[in-house]
This record gives C-alpha cells, sequence and structure tokens, in this order.
C-alpha cells in the first residue's frame, strides 16, 4: 500500500485553529473531542487518499480538489490535493458554510 505525506497548509492550519478557539467557548469537552478527532481524520490520508471524491469546488478551483467529511450531522469537510506522494490539506470548514470560492 502506498504511503502519503501529509502536509498541513498554514491556512488550513489557521482554519483548525478558528474551529477549535470557537468551540471551546461553545462546549470545552466536545472542542478537546473535535481537536482529536480531526486531527485523526486528517493523518489518516497518508493511506488512500485518492478514495475520497473530488469536492464540488473542483469545478471551479485550479486543479482537482478531493474532500473527506468529518463528524456527524453535518460534517466538517477537510479539502486536500493530492501531489506524487505527499497530499496537501487546503482548508477546513463546517459543512454548513457556502461552499469554498478560494
Amino acid at each position: 500500500m502506498k504511503h502519503y505525506r501529509v502536509v498541513i497548509t498554514p491556512f488550513a492550519a489557521d482554519n483548525i485553529r478558528e474551529a477549535h478557539a470557537w468551540l471551546k467557548t461553545e462546549n470545552l469537552p466536545h472542542a478537546a473531542r473535535w481537536l482529536q478527532g480531526i486531527k485523526k481524520a486528517i493523518l489518516a490520508l497518508s493511506s488512500m487518499p485518492e478514495s475520497h471524491p473530488l469536492a464540488p469546488e473542483s469545478d471551479v478551483l485550479d486543479g482537482e480538489i478531493r474532500q473527506c467529511l468529518f463528524g456527524r450531522g453535518t460534517p466538517w469537510r477537510i479539502f486536500f490535493t493530492i501531489e506524487e506522494t505527499t497530499v496537501y490539506v487546503l482548508h477546513v470548514r463546517h459543512g454548513r458554510r457556502s461552499d469554498w470560492q478560494g
């Protein structure tokens, strides 16, 4: 099985920090579980990232953008691209937000 290196871009890291900060104000125990879960979901992209579907935004953004869904109910969307043996996490946002415009 091919193994990919996972790189979180500064923009995606900011998305995660901002979401976690907001979640801490709403529900501290949930925020800690969410942070652990989102990290686990991102690290899982090191194995078979191409199994995740193309994001609808891939049609309007430059390049092949895939998404990994995380969470129950309305999931969080983890946007990423694959270049050779590296997965680049580009953006993380809640599914209730409008489509990513880049």
